[in-house]
């Protein structure tokens, strides 16, 4: 446990690599940024209820949000899927109907039982109509899995005498082709981040214009898996603010004046 929360905070601070001071557990596990990679779509899975599913059902029209867990994990994944969930609460766009989300767990021995409990949790503390057709919780066998894990660049282990997995936390956001766009890391998220990466993982037909000058001002850094301020743009954007307002005073001004004479 003590492992994972280490990995946890690692992984907040950027993608992990293999270093021979960590301990023999957390070596070799972490996360390779994959960005515009294509994930398999054609790779089987099964829902909640138990039905086989090729991920490319999960694609096509929305971006996704994607959470690679395992649902009887003591601590790390937890922490994981809550603050996804507090974001998901907190932005407006709304679970089923602007996006999707995956939440799939690595470990071949969890069935779809324990996926439709996890799923039951989540859709009812989010409290959003339409969620449950579009949060997915997912099992698969080993090959699949292996697949997926591979494509992304997420690195972990299992340890036998534990019978956990030492791994890397994250989320990824993928647009609706299945192709990665951004990596998240750490087991806390900004609303605002995530937000800015849907939209953009959208090509822009989500969101508001307010959306759109953010996106402008912000660029997205994959060192750290955050969005930071992009200097010129912002002072470009303030420019075209001002220039704007003093448009606005002129005209305002002048027809004043012109009722005035009047």
């Amino acid at each position: 446990m003590i492992l994972l929360l280490m990995l946890g905070f690692l992984m907040a601070m950027g993608p992990a690599q293999a270093q021979p001071g960590l301990p023999p557990a957390l070596r070799n596990v972490g996360i390779d940024q994959r960005l515009n990679q294509q994930i398999p779509l054609d790779l089987a899975f099964r829902d909640e209820s138990g039905r086989s599913v090729p991920l490319r059902e999960y694609f096509g029209k929305k971006p996704v949000i994607l959470t690679l867990v395992y649902y009887q994990c003591p601590m790390l994944c937890t922490l994981v899927l809550n603050d996804l969930l507090r974001n998901l609460k907190e932005i407006t766009l709304n679970v089923g109907e602007d996006f999707d989300v995956l939440t799939v767990s690595f470990d071949p021995r969890e069935k779809p039982a324990l996926a439709a409990a996890k799923k039951q949790s989540y859709i009812g503390r989010y409290r959003r109509a339409g969620a449950a057709g579009g949060w997915h919780f997912l099992t698969g066998d080993q090959p699949s899995i292996e697949a997926l894990t591979k494509a992304v660049g997420f690195r972990y282990a299992f340890d036998p005498q534990t019978g956990q997995f030492a791994h890397a936390s994250a989320i990824m956001v993928l647009t609706p082709q299945g192709r990665l766009a951004r990596y998240f890391y750490g087991v806390e998220y900004s609303p605002r981040d995530l937000r800015l990466s849907l939209v953009e993982a959208s090509a822009n037909r989500i969101g508001t214009p307010a959306d759109q000058v953010l996106l402008f001002c912000f660029h997205y850094d994959p060192t750290t898996g955050k969005y930071g301020l992009a200097i010129m743009n912002a002072l470009r954007a303030a420019s075209l603010a001002t220039v704007f307002g003093l448009a606005m005073l002129v005209w305002g001004m002048s027809r004043r004046s012109r009722r005035a004479d009047a």
